[in-house]
């Protein structure tokens, strides 16, 4: 039996000053700390996130995935800009880089684009590290042309699958979707080659999540992820604010899941209701703070920066 913390006493000491950090430095930058449940009826409809159900009062519910939609709550309500350090739960997770239950850092900044987020959070890790990083931004299109090979405005499905064969030999994809293939080569043959700080922005459409479209490129969302030496640290969009495209993506998340053989969730009809009211534009990212704290600490394993693992 280990009944001892997984982290040493300095790295939990570590974590303590990284905290205090982030919390000066949205002080500094006026913007408000905010403390939402963890427990809700409804839940993250993403086919690529499955959530953890928590029985309660003879109902379901379920740990959050993120503090997204109920920070959007908020947000519709005036609250100005917000941030929260929180943890975050999703089901089957655990790994050298994955805990089923993690802490993020989830801010947003009312009247920033994504571009705009992208610059605080070279602010944000500047501070944290004590150090001047160097960064490079790159389009999703972009990267994935000139490490992979492929146009994916223009690449058919049939020819996409081709070179998932290809390039990862012994993978069979003839079943997987066109944006199944892309996850697939980004994750075992781009991450990989990424060295450094890197900002992947504008994701093909079908991966907005809670993004909006890009007004002069309908076939992008403007939705970041930043990455280090290929390791996902955040995510991030400029928010969409409009209520029915909101709910139409949550639905078609939905017949995936049905389609994949996975839960169907209940909406967050609270999220829509506030859409629905009126969401300022803005964007909002999540950062993943045991992820962030292995950079900072130079680990190769979350589980040593957890006080406890599972």
């Amino acid at each position: 039996m280990q009944w001892q913390p997984s982290a040493s006493l300095n790295t939990i000491q570590a974590r303590a000053r990284l905290y205090q950090q982030i919390r000066a430095y949205f002080v500094d930058n006026n913007c408000l700390e905010v403390d939402t449940p963890l427990l809700s009826t409804s839940t993250n409809t993403d086919a690529n996130i499955e959530s953890i159900r928590a029985h309660n009062f003879s109902a379901d519910h379920y740990l959050q995935t993120s503090p997204e939609f109920a920070m959007k709550r908020l947000l519709a309500s005036v609250s100005g800009s917000i941030y929260q350090i929180c943890h975050a739960f999703r089901a089957s997770e655990r790994g050298r880089r994955h805990q089923s239950e993690f802490t993020l850092l989830e801010w947003y900044r009312v009247g920033f684009d994504y571009q705009q987020l992208m610059d605080e959070m070279e602010s944000l890790i500047d501070t944290l590290s004590g150090a001047q990083n160097q960064y490079q931004r790159i389009s999703y299109a972009d990267l994935m042309l000139a490490q992979a090979g492929v146009d994916i405005h223009s690449i058919s499905l049939a020819d996409l699958r081709q070179a998932c064969a290809e390039q990862l030999p012994g993978t069979d994809s003839d079943q997987l979707d066109f944006d199944q293939c892309l996850d697939l080569l980004i994750g075992l043959v781009i991450e990989p080659r990424m060295k450094g700080y890197t900002f992947v922005y504008d994701y093909p459409v079908s991966q907005a999540a809670l993004a909006r479209v890009n007004a002069s490129d309908v076939r992008v969302a403007e939705r970041f992820e930043l990455f280090y030496n290929g390791l996902e640290l955040a995510n991030g969009f400029s928010e969409l604010t409009d209520a029915a495209l909101q709910r139409a993506r949550f639905e078609a998340d939905n017949r995936q899941r049905f389609e994949q053989g996975l839960a169907v969730y209940p909406l967050d009809e609270d999220l829509l209701a506030a859409l629905s009211h009126g969401l300022p534009d803005c964007a909002g990212v999540a950062l993943g703070l045991d992820r962030l704290l292995m950079v900072l600490l130079g680990f190769d394993s979350i589980d040593q920066v957890m006080t406890f693992c599972e």
